[in-house]
């Protein structure tokens, strides 16, 4: 049985991809599991926007040509 307890992996998730969000950075779901351990971008963003925060997507596409979400707050 897995006693982890996500929910505080991701809250600290979230505190990291937020703050380096306000500091004018965009976040891929692989720039993510590179600086955060996050293999879930996407629900973290989830979790966010439910927290009241307003963050835009864009479609940007890699070096090997695979489209990605692309994810940062706007004015920023």
């Amino acid at each position: 049985m897995n006693d982890n307890d996500n929910r505080l992996s991701s809250a600290s998730q979230n505190a990291r991809i937020i703050a380096y969000l306000e500091t004018g950075g965009s976040l891929t779901t692989l720039d993510a599991l590179k600086l955060f351990g996050c293999m879930r971008l996407a629900s973290r963003i989830h979790d966010l926007r439910e927290r009241g925060y307003e963050i835009e997507v864009s479609k940007v596409t890699t070096n090997t040509g695979k489209i990605v979400a692309s994810y940062r707050l706007p004015n920023k």
